[in-house]
């Protein structure tokens, strides 16, 4: 184990005389903040510090990706190295962040446990902890923990800032991330939060995709069932999207049998009591004529008010003008009103119906620091070519190219 010491020379912002309980905590580990040191040190056992984990990610800021039982799915699944980041003051944790060492071109590459399929990462601090030290400390120090171990640390998908809290991680070296994400905020009522969007068109559009879904013989709406039938519907994605992809000339990211383990494990991910869900599957299901036909499924994950959408597939071989796709998002939308559910996330990734449903868009930006000579080239890389795929999504007609280019090539 390798441990760096990281000084602290901001001090924290002052909190109000009649602050509630929670912020008097706040400002109870910023006093010890500012007066002590910050140890970093580098844990390959995620078992070892379950309960200090557990701890932070109480914090419904903290993404649910990096959550103690998302995190341990994947490591299950893979079975790459662990390499968790730990910052204390004292005897408190005041940050983790959930690495694994995974190898790319003979580079050894620190990142986010399962950063392949995370839409949203913060990495875990304790709240109001973005003032408590300075950027060049942190950077070095990281450095000197994870010596030896990987030559690049490499942290993608971060939000600057989320929901009003600035990340700690915003003052390491950075690069805008290529991929923005988009979120619809969910109001008191279905009307409410329609007044953001065309709410005419959209109910427009949602009564006749019901008229049609009547007419070809009725439809289910599966969702909240069984944890047998959670499993089933999602091999029913895997089997959509693969067909969905090879349509396309696109490769299958669901297609290895590690990720498919990882999701099967997410699912099992509950605790109603702090609204926690790894993964719930949704479906629209035909009734009559078509009877079990699955026209669209898609997978959803929530920490506390924020609900992601993880993936989506359709099937269009029936009913493709019921637009089911669109007909799923406002079964879920609309039944997450009475939930307790402030934010609707439909992920990463630029598309016309995340934007036809999402007023907010939230730019995402990666973590490159080099730790080696051979990583500083490899983190080089990483920003030519995450600042080109920028560029060409930001020109219409290069992205379109793009995409044709990737269907011919099927990479």
């Amino acid at each position: 184990m390798q441990t760096q010491k990281l000084p602290l020379e901001s001090a924290p912002r002052d909190i109000a005389a009649d602050a509630d309980a929670g912020l008097t905590k706040l400002r109870e580990i910023n006093a010890r903040l500012s007066s002590d040191t910050i140890e970093i040190d580098v844990i390959d056992s995620i078992e070892a510090i379950e309960q200090e984990w557990r701890a932070l990610e109480r914090d419904n800021l903290n993404s649910l990706h990096q959550g103690y039982d998302w995190c341990a799915s994947w490591i299950k699944a893979y079975g790459n190295p662990a390499a968790i980041i730990r910052g204390r003051s004292g005897t408190q944790t005041v940050f983790i962040l959930p690495v694994e060492i995974v190898r790319s071109r003979g580079v050894r590459v620190a990142k986010f446990i399962g950063a392949d399929h995370s839409n949203i990462n913060t990495g875990l601090f304790a709240a109001d902890f973005a003032d408590a030290f300075d950027a060049d400390g942190l950077a070095a120090r990281i450095s000197g923990a994870l010596k030896g171990k990987a030559d690049l640390l490499l942290l993608q998908n971060i939000p600057l800032t989320w929901r009003g809290r600035r990340n700690p991680l915003a003052l390491l070296p950075m690069v805008q991330n290529q991929n923005h994400a988009y979120q619809l905020p969910l109001f008191d009522t279905m009307e409410a939060t329609l007044k953001q969007l065309n709410a005419k068109s959209r109910r427009k559009k949602f009564r006749v995709q019901s008229k049609r879904l009547e007419e070809l013989g009725g439809f289910d709406y599966l969702h909240g069932t069984d944890a047998k039938s959670q499993h089933v519907l999602l091999d029913q994605f895997f089997r959509l999207k693969s067909e969905r992809f090879k349509a396309m000339g696109l490769p299958d990211v669901f297609s290895d049998a590690e990720t498919k383990a990882f999701l099967h494990g997410a699912i099992d991910i509950r605790d109603a009591t702090n609204e926690l869900a790894g993964l719930e599957m949704h479906a629209i299901q035909l009734k009559g004529e078509h009877a079990g036909h699955l026209a669209a499924v898609a997978g959803i994950s929530r920490k506390g008010d924020h609900v992601i959408c993880q993936f989506s597939a359709i099937d269009e071989s029936v009913g493709a003008e019921t637009s089911p796709g669109e007909f799923l998002f406002w079964q879920m939308i609309s039944g997450l009103h009475v939930k307790g559910v402030s934010i609707f996330d439909f992920g990463l990734g630029d598309q016309g119906y995340k934007r036809s449903w999402a007023p907010v868009e939230t730019d995402h930006y990666d973590v490159v620091l080099p730790l080696t000579a051979r990583g500083m080239a490899a983190g080089a890389v990483h920003r030519l070519v995450t600042r080109t795929k920028a560029y060409i999504k930001s020109q219409q007609r290069l992205y379109r190219a793009a995409q044709r280019l990737r269907r011919f090539t099927g990479v």
